[in-house]
């Protein structure tokens, strides 16, 4: 893309990662090369299989690359420790997954202010913050429910909820709406981007819809362990 570095939440240059599996190296991702500027929104799209979910976990931290170089938000990966990556992780980046993850003995509320109780960050101003996020998609008289008493949809609301409170720098979005149906993932892809532009969060999702990916600036399809810019 050849922007601005200073403008660049995420760079990615040169990524590999490979998996042993019965002696035999299985590579997995391939030279991946990738920036994203503030506020901007990528989609990477691929088939199941593809290695989608590896690069996603590889550029938020999850996994370490077998080679290769990230830097999220001017902090060089390779250089932190588990630790600093986790701590790093709690404070500039938000998470939504195809199944929502959430903690099935908490609240809604109490689900999406976690981020903050791990990250030491509890103020009356995030609390606050929380319940606006969790009205801003609707969920106003559900707060106080619990993961079993929400349908699908509102599941999902929470999740983007929870992955927003920190305000993070940039959202990673593995098949957010895989687990829905069509009409309910409409709805809850259209709060989430509206949501998006107000907090003028970067985002990269990954799926293997096309009508998703149109919605983003930038769109790329990952094949054969190789990002095409599409």
């Amino acid at each position: 893309m050849n922007k601005d570095i200073d403008s660049l939440v995420l760079i990615c240059n040169s990524l590999h990662k490979s998996y042993v599996s019965a002696d035999t190296l299985l590579p997995i991702l391939q030279g991946i090369n990738l920036e994203v500027g503030l506020g901007e929104t990528v989609s990477i799209v691929g088939s199941s299989g593809s290695g989608k979910s590896t690069l996603l976990h590889v550029l938020a931290g999850l996994d370490r690359p077998t080679s290769g170089e990230i830097i999220l938000d001017g902090h060089v990966l390779s250089g932190l420790n588990d630790d600093q990556v986790c701590a790093l992780r709690n404070k500039k980046l938000g998470f939504i997954y195809q199944f929502h993850h959430l903690l099935p003995e908490f609240t809604a509320y109490e689900n999406v202010v976690m981020p903050l109780l791990i990250g030491g960050n509890v103020s009356p101003g995030n609390k606050d913050f929380a319940r606006h996020i969790l009205e801003r998609l609707g969920l106003a008289k559900r707060l106080l429910h619990y993961p079993a008493q929400l349908s699908g949809g509102e599941r999902q609301r929470v999740a983007i909820a929870r992955a927003v409170i920190n305000n993070p720098k940039l959202i990673f979005a593995d098949e957010p709406t895989g687990n829905l149906d069509n009409h309910t993932g409409s709805q809850v892809l259209e709060i989430f981007f509206e949501l998006q532009k107000e907090l003028k969060t970067s985002l990269v999702i990954v799926t293997h819809d096309p009508a998703i990916a149109a919605l983003t600036k930038y769109r790329y399809r990952l094949k054969e362990g190789s990002l095409y810019s599409e």
